[in-house]
């Protein structure tokens, strides 16, 4: 198969799917992503079964049972994929919004509208609920979506987007609006990547590897996401019980994903009354804890953590520990090993609340919260997009307002320069 011609003209019907679904009502768009919603449960059996097909060659490459976990659809998980369409179905539609006007001296009026970006390519790895996701949230904001998922979920994604395509065409829109890569080989990716002046935004979902590759190999913008090293700080003036509940939530509840915690710093005043539970509570969920000495000192058991294991996205139930001085200093040890993304403070000091809420210069900051609440829907963004650690366009979770650029509009009678 020639891979260029098939990517291009992949990409040439999402292209006319954009032209299209740009001009589509908010009824329309409604309509689909309802629809969408109920075909996705109606048919969860046959979803379920492609998945299957999936896990099997995930359990035979040897995969984590983490990453198989991301892989893995459910019937409950279907539905949280429903309920995001519905979700986003009840957003307001971003698209057409004029969110400023002011009048000049001529006379002529000068706002800001709204627009969609266009067509985006999605570049995901493993979790296929992406798909669902960034299909309802192109749409709703009008845009067009192509995506590439990786080779570990190619039957779960294929079956996804029947179920997304079928309905589009029943409700009488172009199904260039959700376009997928069904093809595994990477030379798709490069393929797509150069595809200036079709695909208007490239988004990368994936490990660091991935994203990396993706901003040097494209000549299209790219948003990006990189790894999620998240902190949670247990101040000295903390709720010790509140505290314990955050930790484990953060680095337990999920371990495979962005927003789950990989250390937690301990301020040294209250180290040896929370340590000692936290740590058998985490031993019991079969958390590995990496310790450095002062913790070591409280729980000789402990491996010792290295320098470089403060860089590192487990995305596993692994987790550093620290004792630190003050909230200076665990504030000091975010900025050097922190990736942007996700960082909390648990404490009932205001003062230094506001501070970790100002000095922190991360995706998203959490007082008294897990970290694995920076999440789209968890925000009432509805389903989102993705987590962004740029600091341009767009920061966070992105919604449908991310999801969209502005244009000046100028409404004047008969002014000229002079």
């Amino acid at each position: 198969m020639d891979i260029k011609k098939y990517v291009l003209d992949k990409a040439l019907e999402a292209k006319e799917g954009a032209r299209q679904i740009a001009k589509a009502s908010s009824k329309q768009k409604n309509e689909a992503l309802l629809g969408m919603a109920e075909a996705l449960q109606k048919r969860a059996k046959e979803l379920i079964s492609e998945n299957k097909k999936d896990i099997q060659y995930a359990e035979g490459k040897g995969l984590s049972k983490a990453l198989i976990d991301r892989l893995r659809l459910t019937d409950k998980r279907i539905n949280e994929m429903a309920q995001g369409l519905i979700e986003v179905s009840a957003l307001p539609d971003p698209a057409g919004e004029i969110i400023k006007m002011w009048k000049r001296p001529n006379g002529m009026t000068v706002g800001r509208m709204r627009v969609p970006i266009g067509l985006i390519g999605i570049i995901y790895e493993s979790r296929p609920n992406v798909t669902a996701d960034a299909a309802s949230l192109c749409l709703k904001a009008g845009n067009a979506v192509i995506l590439r998922g990786g080779s570990e979920a190619i039957h779960s994604n294929k079956a996804i987007v029947k179920v997304l395509r079928d309905v589009i065409k029943k409700n009488g829109l172009h199904q260039g609006a959700v376009t997928f890569i069904d093809m595994p080989d990477r030379e798709a990716i490069m393929e797509m990547l150069r595809l200036e002046g079709i695909v208007d935004l490239i988004i990368p979902r994936g490990g660091e590897a991935l994203i990396r590759a993706v901003t040097e190999n494209s000549r299209i913008p790219v948003l990006k996401h990189y790894k999620g090293i998240c902190h949670i700080f247990i101040d000295r003036d903390a709720d010790l019980k509140m505290a314990e509940e955050i930790c484990f939530n953060a680095k337990v509840q999920r371990p495979g994903t962005c927003n789950a915690m990989e250390t937690m710093l301990v301020d040294k005043k209250i180290a040896k009354a929370f340590l000692p539970s936290m740590i058998q509570r985490f031993k019991k969920a079969g958390v590995a804890l990496k310790g450095c000495p002062l913790t070591r000192k409280i729980d000789s058991s402990l491996e010792a953590v290295q320098e470089e294991d403060f860089y590192k996205e487990y995305l596993d139930l692994i987790l550093n520990t620290k004792i630190v001085e003050d909230i200076d200093d665990a504030m000091a040890h975010i900025a050097k090993y922190g990736s942007a993304h996700s960082d909390a403070i648990v404490t009932n000091d205001y003062a230094k609340a506001m501070r970790f809420l100002k000095e922190v210069d991360s995706s998203a900051v959490f007082v008294n919260a897990s970290t694995r609440l920076n999440d789209g829907f968890q925000f009432g963004l509805g389903a989102e997009i993705g987590i962004s650690t740029d600091k341009i366009h767009a920061r966070g979770p992105m919604g449908i307002e991310e999801l969209t650029c502005t244009k000046f509009i100028v409404l004047g009678n008969g002014q000229l320069r002079e």
